[in-house]
């Protein structure tokens, strides 16, 4: 993983049009795929409340979109390689 200074954010557009604003946690590449930890921008991240989302950039048409995780081993998988990076980042 690269060191991240600051945060990054970005706008997503849901199908019905609903615009959502997420910061970026981190990134994953791993498998021939990439995925993003985000959380809703402007969140207070010393909640405990505050859910994660874990997204995979698939290319539908020739572009890259944002999607939920539907096979449960691979989102487990992932979270645990981006918990296990995170926490050996914040150990150096």
């Amino acid at each position: 993983m690269s060191e991240n200074y600051g945060s990054d954010f970005m706008t997503i557009v849901h199908e019905d049009g609903t615009e959502f604003e997420l910061e970026v946690l981190t990134t994953l590449e791993w498998n021939g795929a990439s995925y993003l930890a985000v959380i809703p921008a402007g969140s207070d991240e010393e909640d405990d409340s505050l859910e994660v989302s874990i997204l995979k950039s698939v290319e539908e048409d020739g572009e890259p979109i944002l999607c939920a995780i539907e096979d449960e081993d691979e989102l487990e998988r992932v979270y645990n390689i981006m918990m296990d990076e995170l926490y050996q980042d914040e150990e150096e």
